[in-house]
């Protein structure tokens, strides 16, 4: 189990001596500016800290560690291991020594039992996949009104090269029985008290064996992160986050709907307010769905708000990503909305991947406001108003950025 002795040693080599400046200053030294748009009350816990294994990330909670990507490291389409952000739920993770770790594949709608080591993974038909992972909080601090959850700002999420076994090859191992509707996920994280619910998820069947869906033993070409799931974690492009599962220890093929907490309480939306195509029917309500596929975003990193530039050409550029149908356009206003111009996409890496783009603006002398839009490939755009939910999930409106060239 990572221990708070363990964090605190680490950010204290960070900081050279136990005795340093404060983290929000140290930020400041390194070139990372900290979050600005969260409520009041709540910037004041957005602290630089440090990780095992990770550069300096934005901490908003460290038992469960919750750490943010800062903007600064989100300017590429892929982003480091060392700078990708860690989301938890339950507060006691283990070191995993991956010579004894096992991936146990059974249930009630399999027709088998089975278990694999890491060796007999790697053995398998390996596949690779760019695909973006991000929290379904992701920017849930910058809700209006406030909601309740981890306060997220801009960089709960991140993009990376995975490479595992399909699920799919996984679950034919022990086959699976045509009532099976459902594959449960657990980990090797749990909680540190008896009420605490685990946190066990599902998938349909129909996504676990599509040829996209991994269980990823590598990220960036290296083994994955401790905090990142090590040694291997589900992989589910297109969806949020919470279904990719870290620290995988089982699979159960199941013929009824899973009705844990996590599934039946937690991670749901409003039945009809979001354009969504991948629906989870079993585990729909008369009111409210599990939340699935993410919806078209980008997000403006080359320059913060209330950046400082020159007058005349600037060259504005970020992100835009989808859940999975590919990004069409991006396209610029400088104008608060009332024209757009069209981006310059950049390199394709893939339909569930950060694709890049950029704009170059001719900035007058003041104040100059910047914005974002994507659209994707089947018409899906951002929108220019948050769409209220309880848990503060899928926000995606229209980003703002001004600008002061002198």
């Amino acid at each position: 189990m990572i221990s708070r002795r363990t964090l605190l040693r680490a950010g204290a080599a960070l900081a050279g001596s136990a005795i340093g400046p404060p983290r929000a200053l140290q930020a400041q030294a390194d070139g990372i500016e900290l979050p600005t748009t969260l409520p009041e009350g709540l910037r004041s816990e957005a602290l630089l800290d440090v990780l095992p294994g990770k550069k300096p990330l934005i901490k908003l909670s460290y038992n469960p560690p919750n750490y943010e990507t800062p903007i600064e490291n989100l300017r590429t389409a892929i982003t480091s291991n060392d700078t990708f952000f860690v989301r938890y739920h339950l507060s006691h993770i283990p070191e995993i020594d991956a010579a004894q770790w096992r991936l146990t594949i059974g249930g009630d709608g399999a027709n088998s039992e089975s278990d694999l080591k890491l060796d007999d993974l790697k053995k398998m038909p390996a596949f690779e996949i760019v695909a973006v992972n991000q929290c379904s909080g992701n920017r849930r601090g910058l809700f209006h009104p406030h909601v309740a959850g981890v306060e997220w700002g801009y960089g709960a999420m991140g993009c990376a090269r995975w490479k595992g076994a399909r699920l799919k090859d996984i679950l034919d191992k022990v086959g699976l029985r045509k009532e099976a509707i459902e594959i449960v996920l657990k980990g090797a994280d749990r909680p540190a008290f008896d009420k605490t619910p685990d946190f066990i998820k599902c998938i349909p069947v129909w996504k676990a064996i599509e040829e996209t869906t991994l269980v990823a033993y590598e990220m960036n070409g290296s083994p994955l992160p401790h905090f990142n799931g090590f040694p291997v974690r589900l992989v589910v492009p297109g969806w949020t986050g919470t279904y990719w599962m870290k620290h995988l220890v089982s699979l159960h093929a199941v013929t009824k709907p899973f009705d844990g907490f996590w599934m039946k309480s937690a991670y749901r939306i409003p039945v009809g307010k979001f354009p969504i195509v991948a629906r989870f029917i079993s585990q729909e309500a008369e009111a409210n769905t599990p939340i699935t596929e993410m919806v078209v975003n980008s997000l403006i990193t080359s320059h913060h708000d209330i950046s400082s530039t020159r007058v005349g050409d600037v060259t504005v550029w970020g992100l835009a990503w989808d859940g999975g149908y590919g990004i069409r356009d991006v396209e610029v206003s400088t104008d608060e909305g009332k024209t757009w111009s069209s981006a310059t996409l950049g390199e394709d890496l893939g339909r569930y991947a950060f694709r890049p783009w950029s704009y170059v603006l001719n900035a007058h002398r003041g104040k100059n406001t910047v914005m974002a839009r994507a659209t994707n490939a089947i018409g899906q755009t951002q929108p220019a108003s948050l769409i209220p939910n309880p848990a503060g999930y899928h926000h995606n409106v229209i980003q703002t950025v001004t600008l002061n060239a002198a």
